[in-house]
């Protein structure tokens, strides 16, 4: 773990006042003088997990760099609701690119940092799970087999959010979306197909690899921060709850998110050369109803007759993931 954990002695809780952490144990969020890299006025949806990850993440970029930093982003959710012509709330050197190139745009500026001779600039691509694991995914495999200096950072919501809710290769199996509808013996979205891309990026074996939610932030930047000590290529995916697409109230962003790792269903670990690291324990374990059923998204499996069936295969979906990942300390298994 890239960090010193929280311990919270107050049962049944997970807050704790900034104050009672010695300053370098705070967040970067709590310091006045952070960069607020996204600032007021943008157009997100109340609650977007995505508008948080990119603060979050892009915010603890500019202090490990000392706000040597530029961003190249996607089209999608991210790019439309912080950029509409002509305002923008950026406030770094930002370029947006197209829907499935923001890997090979990336690429282009970090090489020419470097025939420049601008080692201190570092560069940071963003993608949604639609420009990541589907439209832009040669490109982000061809910057990991180039090995080039760039940090790439997918905000996973699930779905193509921006253009009505969509299935992508991201999206989870039984989710309702405007293609995986919920009818039929098989209802939602069908199991055993999509990619978890962090998989993918290790057998990259590129520099860094790490996972992480909106719900823990010393995590998240920890990890970006991390990151930022190597060269060459690097992924972090961030679980990004989207209220509009997932079915879920404004307020309870950070609560789904935590709960998706509190499952099992989304692993949060970290690697390094293709080898895991570390891998950020699961204080107790849930069932996946617990993280299921306040998704109107997966409303049509707890109706009259719940489907047993694809709870079941969701439950051992987690299960996998939580041998595969380690994410039960020893001492707790």
């Amino acid at each position: 773990m890239p960090f010193q954990p929280i311990k919270f002695y107050q049962t049944g809780t997970f807050t704790v006042g900034n104050r009672l952490l010695n300053p370098e144990d705070r967040s970067v969020q709590s310091h006045g003088n952070r960069s607020n890299s996204i600032t007021s006025g943008h157009r997100a949806c109340q609650g977007c997990g995505e508008a948080l990850g990119a603060r979050y993440a892009l915010d603890a970029a500019m202090e490990a760099t000392g706000s040597q930093l530029i961003a190249a982003n996607a089209t999608g959710c991210l790019e439309v609701f912080t950029t509409p012509y002509p305002e923008t709330s950026w406030q770094l050197p930002w370029m947006h690119s197209l829907f499935g190139n923001v890997a090979a745009v990336a690429t282009g500026m970090a090489a020419a940092l470097k025939a420049k001779g601008r080692s201190e600039v570092r560069v940071v691509a963003q993608g949604g799970d639609g420009g990541t694991t589907d439209i832009g995914f040669g490109c982000l495999s061809g910057m990991f087999e180039r090995n080039d200096d760039v940090l790439y950072i997918c905000y996973d919501n699930e779905a193509y959010m921006n253009t009505g809710v969509q299935r992508s290769s991201a999206t989870p199996p039984g989710a309702r979306t405007a293609t995986t509808l919920p009818v039929g013996p098989h209802p939602g979205n069908v199991f055993g197909q999509g990619k978890f891309v962090p998989a993918i990026a290790m057998a990259h074996e590129i520099p860094y690899v790490a996972t992480a939610t909106v719900a823990d932030l010393h995590d998240l930047e920890a990890k970006v921060k991390r990151a930022m000590e190597f060269r060459g290529a690097r992924y972090i995916h961030i679980l990004v709850p989207c209220p509009l697409g997932w079915g879920t109230a404004s307020q309870d962003t950070i609560r789904i998110a935590r709960l998706a790792h509190e499952t099992g269903l989304f692993p949060v670990f970290e690697a390094e050369h293709g080898i895991q690291v570390s891998a950020l324990p699961i204080r107790k374990q849930l069932p996946v109803e617990k993280y299921l059923k306040p998704q109107k998204r997966f409303a049509h499996l707890f109706g009259a007759q719940p489907n047993q069936d694809i709870i079941a295969q969701i439950q051992a979906l987690a299960e996998r993931n939580i041998h595969r990942y380690g994410q039960i300390s020893p001492e707790k298994s």
